[in-house]
């Protein structure tokens, strides 16, 4: 096995930190083109959304296992198998252009960007620590932000200029890319190979799902990226459908979507030493107000600026949430980084997953007004997934002293 050359660590830090947002890039980029798939397979908009979640949950499952699977045999063997995985995988969407065959890669390739992305955030425990580290933890919400930002701008102008199968043409080149460089530039990093124990790696599952500090702060994640993903699940056909916009203008409401999430992770990332639990209640707050007229102004005329200017600020205060707690739950274990990994992105995905398509059919989302309750609701869980969370995270504070 090719250990990564220390002469190459600079690029190598860059291609992980660049590979990061790819689980972004492929759930946003078609975003725009929704409404256009689900005329041209002859599906409903809920069942061409389902393959957006099905992505989803097969990912979060998948990371939840494979944190043990990359610390028990490594990261870069599975990275570069992974990649050539993806590359496949998004050609055969792109040629077979069947709802079940679409169905089946895209859990396929859930898996796959599983074992990419966890693997690239224990690439930085593996080589960093201390101030360093927390730095480069601190950054990946900023950096996994910029999927939503640049994917569904890019995807409505491919969907506008070259129709729906361009975007997965797109991921299949950008995966190819990025596996001749992974080839060339980087290596193994995992200095401490733990064995694979089926009972000893079931036990430290069980001990970290019994922390309820970690596990509710997860679960904050989830429902703050869910708040995310019910406007991706909805805008392109409130955008496109309903007020009769193009797919261009859904990718510059997903622009803007994604801007304000990496700005609210820019700004806690600045505001880091100030109190947690002062910092994520005056955020939701901010998103309670912005949700309550985002439904009482419905009725002085709602539009596309109204449904994007309440977005923007509701996902700014969640991009500054979901920041804040992603450190401290990535923060919150230093041994078995590979597992403590896989499960926070596992399980957000896992949650996020279900919240949003569920409520996002749920009330089907078809207007401003059904996205404000959507949201309302999700706030009022968030809220108190919050209070149960900051409650044992003091526990947990006092028992460290």
């Amino acid at each position: 096995m090719r250990n990564l050359d220390i002469n190459h660590k600079g690029f190598s830090t860059f291609l992980a930190l660049g590979l990061i947002p790819l689980s972004g890039f492929a759930t946003d980029i078609y975003l725009p083109s929704l409404p256009a798939m689900a005329k041209d397979l002859h599906v409903s908009s809920a069942a061409i959304q389902l393959s957006l979640v099905l992505f989803m949950f097969s990912n979060g499952i998948s990371q939840i296992f494979i944190g043990s699977i990359i610390d028990s045999f490594g990261r870069y063997k599975v990275a570069v198998a992974s990649l050539a995985i993806f590359f496949i995988t998004s050609f055969i969407i792109a040629w077979v252009p069947d709802i079940y065959v679409i169905y089946a890669m895209r859990i396929i390739q859930g898996i796959a960007i599983a074992f990419i992305v966890v693997g690239k955030r224990a690439y930085f425990v593996d080589l960093y620590s201390g101030e360093k580290l927390k730095n480069y933890i601190s950054m990946f919400s900023i950096i996994w932000a910029s999927a939503p930002i640049l994917a569904p701008f890019l995807g409505g102008y491919l969907q506008d200029l070259f129709g729906w199968r361009s975007n997965f043409y797109f991921l299949g080149i950008l995966s190819l890319v990025f596996l001749l460089l992974e080839l060339i530039y980087s290596g193994e990093t995992l200095k401490y190979y733990h064995p694979f124990k089926v009972q000893t790696i079931t036990e430290t599952y069980i001990k970290k799902l019994k922390t309820a500090d970690f596990t509710l702060g997860i679960g904050i994640l989830g429902i703050s990226f869910g708040l995310v993903v019910v406007y991706s699940l909805s805008s392109p056909f409130i955008i496109e459908r309903v007020l009769g916009y193009s797919s261009v203008a859904t990718g510059y409401s997903s622009l803007l979507s994604g801007l304000s999430l990496m700005t609210g992770g820019i700004i806690a990332k600045s505001m880091i030493s100030k109190p947690l639990a002062q910092k994520v209640i005056s955020a939701i707050i901010i998103q309670t107000v912005l949700v309550v007229l985002m439904i009482t102004t419905v009725p002085f005329g709602a539009n596309i600026f109204t449904l994007v200017g309440f977005t923007i600020g509701i996902h700014m205060a969640g991009g500054f949430i979901f920041n804040v707690v992603y450190a401290y739950c990535l923060s919150r274990f230093t041994k078995n980084a590979g597992i403590a990994s896989g499960l926070t992105g596992g399980l957000l995905y896992i949650i996020s997953s279900l919240v949003s398509y569920g409520f996002a059919n749920l009330y089907a989302v078809k207007s401003q007004t059904l996205l404000g309750i959507a949201n309302i609701s999700l706030i009022v869980i968030l809220f108190l997934t919050f209070v149960l969370f900051n409650r044992y995270r003091k526990l947990a504070v006092q028992l460290d002293r």
